[in-house]
């Protein structure tokens, strides 16, 4: 069976994620990594994809940046998203080749993860026809917007499970105006262990991928993208 590496970054710079990420799609399209998963929580900040525009805000860049949250446009694909602590993000560094070549696929396969996450806690997960994403009772749980690059995955998910509701509220999410969001912790009226979050993730992320998970500690990362700097 084919083996994936995942590692726990726990809370890091969007925008030094995003460098990371970039070295590592490099060096896996170099064929000097194996796919790699990468769980981790972001500081606040609102990350702009491809399709974003400033009709995505509620109110004025500003006010944003008051509350303490940056905005950063990015590479995904996708409208306006907030990522922040309590907010489960999954970026997959995989060598589409090796997963039939389809974009389509891969994006259907993330749903699927966080699908079967929330059935562990009795959660019933939808998909919904026109939209990107997964769904509780027509509230988004989970925005997905990945990027490729010569047949290398990046960006990916991110799962609520205790996100601050408060920044939730400076945009539209994900562009859809008509749309609001839900979490693990709303759904289930309690407080949810993200790093539990995270281990089911990486066990769901196997079972759909089909691959075998190999769990790096920071330092055992380090040496596996070649002691270069993270």
């Amino acid at each position: 069976m084919k083996t994936f590496q995942y590692i726990d970054l726990g809370l890091i710079d969007y925008k030094e994620c995003l460098a990371l990420q970039q070295k590592l799609v490099r060096l896996r399209a170099e064929g000097r990594i194996g796919d790699t998963l990468l769980l981790l929580e972001h500081p606040p900040v609102i990350t702009m994809g491809t399709s974003g525009g400033e009709d995505a805000f509620l109110v004025s860049k500003e006010r944003v940046e008051s509350e303490g949250v940056s905005i950063y446009q990015t590479d995904r694909g996708g409208n306006a998203t907030y990522h922040g602590p309590g907010e489960l993000v999954g970026y997959p560094i995989l060598d589409l080749r090796d997963h039939d070549k389809d974009v389509h696929l891969l994006l259907r396969n993330l749903e699927q993860v966080i699908v079967e996450c929330l059935a562990d806690y009795g959660i019933e997960g939808e998909i919904v026809p026109g939209f990107t994403g997964v769904w509780v009772g027509g509230e988004k749980i989970c925005s997905i917007g990945i990027a490729v690059r010569r047949w290398i995955s990046y960006h990916g998910f991110a799962f609520n499970v205790t996100p601050n509701f408060k920044h939730w509220s400076l945009i539209h999410p994900c562009g859809l105006v008509d749309k609001k969001v839900t979490s693990l912790g709303r759904l289930l009226g309690t407080k949810v262990d993200i790093q539990e979050v995270k281990e089911k993730a990486a066990a769901k992320f196997a079972k759909v991928f089909d691959m075998e998970p190999v769990r790096l500690d920071v330092r055992s990362f380090c040496e596996f993208i070649g002691k270069e700097e993270v």
